[in-house]
Parts: structure tokens; C-alpha cells; sequence
């Protein structure tokens, strides 16, 4: 208990924060009290008051830039763990969206064979009626229609593949958990011919000496430390940003964009056990809450604060509750 350094931290803290000034004020009181009231300064020899105060200035100092340089330190390693990840995703993405088809060439008897199929099944299909000459079938009501229907979904686009949108100079693509940018560019360039600027709701991107391509705010909040770009082959600029959110689809990258429906969206099915374990925890609770409100019963919200209020009711016997409303 005697070796602890956090022991007198409340006091101290409630001392800061009756000094408006900041350090230098609670320095003053500090010393002006070892002046005051004990012979620091004059009960020694002549300048030991001063040695004694650098030895302990400097010892605190050097643990506190230590502290800072190993935090300095694993955050550049989680950085650059975190690009070469990105690095090895979009070359696995790159590797799949290039992959050449590949021809494979009939034997004369492998075409005739193949052409006596296809004439075999198209007898089938105008004897079954569902040939050519077959009547159409009129379509049915689909919730795309629905989608039609509704005024807000007027006007919206369809999702790429990715669950994002394809324009003119970038294509975006989204998770539940973040959102890829691709850009790319027109000529072979380096990491420093590029301005790249990530706010928590605001994206600029470009060409140093050029037009900014993106300078807009984006659609919902990003978290800026987890957010990463990288330049690829002199050609390609991939920007990943970590969502604040991450139980909201985005409806575009930035405001001006045209704006896609999120109804439309197809996430790729994912287990549980593969989600990190906070957008994990996020995924359970909503799922939770969700039975509870089908059931009539109190979400998982509702119930802290039903147990916090019991909780208090239990150890106040003596206060009267019962004309008391509880939302």
C-alpha cells in the first residue's frame, strides 16, 4: 500500500480541479505550502532544495516519455499490421475480380452431341407450353414493387455487388463494419502526389495540382485512427473507413452522391463466431431486444433500468413510491 503511486490520486485530482489555471497553479499551491509550511527550502544545504527537485522532475519525466514512446510504438505496429492486412484483402480482391476465363475447345462429336441436347430440350419446353411460343405468365407482386411503390425509394439506385455504388471516378462497396473506396487513377503515381485527408464526417481525395475528386461530407461518422489508405501499383487508391455505426447500411459515400437503396441491400451471410467481438456483442443484443419486443417484453435497456430503479426502491424502504410513474 506504501509503494502504490496512485494512493493520493483522488485527492490530487480534487485539487486539480479547483485550479482553473492548470498545472502551473497547483505547482504554486504545492510549493507554497512546502515554503509555508515545512523548512524544504531552508533546512538543508544551500541548493539541495534545488537538487532534489530535478531528480524528481527528471525521474517522472523519463517514466512519462517512456510510457509515451511505448505507446507511440504499438500503435505504428498496429498500423502496420492493420495496412498489410488491407494490402493482402485487396490483392486477394484484385486476384479474383482479374482472373482470366478459361476456353475450353469441343471435339467435333463433343459440339454434335451439345447441339442435340439443346434441340432435345427446346421440343421439351414447346411441348410442356413453356417454350418460346408459350403464353407469358404475367409477373407477380414482388417486394420490389413494393420498393417501386413507396415515394422514398423513388429515384434510389441498386447496390453493386459490393452493396455500395458504382460512378463515374470511384466505386464504393460496404459491410456492417466498414466502407472501401476505390479510385482509380489515370496515371502511375506515388503516395505523395496524392491528397488524402480522413475526418471523422468529412473525405478528401485527389491529385496534388489537381481538382479535388471527393471533397464532401460523408455519409455517417468514421473513426479516423482505424481508418487506412493505400496506393496500389501506382494506379489504384483503396481507402478503407471504419464506421462509428456499425448496425447502419450507408445510403451513399458522400452527400452529393446519388443515393442507393438500402432495402435492396444482400449482405454476405456470416457466422457469429466471425464477427469481432464488440459489432459481436452489437449483433446479439439487437437480436435479443428484437425477441423481446415480438414477446412483449422488456428490452435489454429497459431491463437495466427497471433492475437499477428495483435496486434503489430496495434500499430507500422508507421513501413512498406509489403515486410515482415509470416510462
Amino acid at each position: 500500500m506504501a509503494n502504490d503511486p496512485e494512493r493520493f490520486d483522488t485527492m490530487l485530482l480534487a485539487m486539480a480541479q479547483q485550479h482553473e489555471g492548470g498545472v502551473k497553479e497547483l505547482l504554486d499551491t504545492i510549493v507554497g505550502f512546502l515554503a509555508r509550511k515545512t523548512d524544504f527550502f531552508v533546512g538543508g544545504k544551500e541548493g539541495e532544495w534545488e537538487k532534489v527537485v530535478k531528480d524528481i522532475f527528471y525521474k517522472h519525466s523519463a517514466k512519462a516519455r517512456e510510457e509515451a514512446d511505448k505507446i507511440r510504438k504499438e500503435k505504428e505496429e498496429a498500423d502496420r499490421r492493420l495496412k498489410e492486412i488491407q494490402q493482402k484483402k485487396e490483392q486477394e480482391r484484385l486476384a479474383k475480380d482479374f482472373e482470366p476465363a478459361t476456353v475450353t475447345e469441343l471435339t467435333d462429336k463433343e459440339a454434335e452431341l451439345m447441339q442435340e441436347d439443346i434441340e432435345k430440350d427446346k421440343k421439351t419446353k414447346t411441348e410442356n407450353g413453356s417454350g418460346d411460343s408459350a403464353d407469358v405468365a404475367e409477373p407477380s407482386t414482388t417486394a420490389a414493387d413494393d420498393d417501386e411503390d413507396d415515394p422514398k425509394e423513388k429515384g434510389k439506385l441498386k447496390p453493386n455487388a459490393g452493396n455500395g455504388c458504382d460512378l463515374e471516378h470511384y466505386r464504393w462497396t460496404q459491410t456492417l463494419e466498414e466502407v472501401e473506396l476505390r479510385v482509380p487513377l489515370r496515371q502511375v503515381l506515388r503516395p505523395r502526389d496524392l491528397t488524402v485527408v480522413i475526418s471523422k464526417r468529412h473525405l478528401k481525395v485527389g491529385i496534388k495540382g489537381q481538382p479535388l475528386i471527393i471533397d464532401e461530407e460523408l455519409d455517417a461518422d468514421v473513426k479516423i485512427e482505424e481508418s487506412t489508405w493505400v496506393l496500389q501499383d501506382g494506379r489504384n487508391l483503396l481507402v478503407n473507413l471504419e464506421k462509428v455505426n456499425k448496425m447502419n447500411w450507408w445510403g451513399r459515400l458522400v452527400t452529393t452522391d446519388p443515393e442507393i437503396s438500402t432495402r435492396k441491400i444482400n449482405p454476405e451471410p456470416s457466422k457469429l463466431s466471425d464477427l469481432d467481438g464488440e459489432t459481436r456483442g452489437l449483433v446479439e443484443k439487437m437480436m435479443y431486444d428484437q425477441r423481446q419486443k415480438e414477446m412483449g417484453l422488456p428490452t435489454s435497456d429497459e431491463q437495466k433500468k427497471q433492475d437499477v430503479l428495483k435496486k434503489f426502491m430496495e434500499q430507500h424502504p422508507e421513501m413512498d413510491f406509489s403515486k410515482c410513474k415509470f416510462n
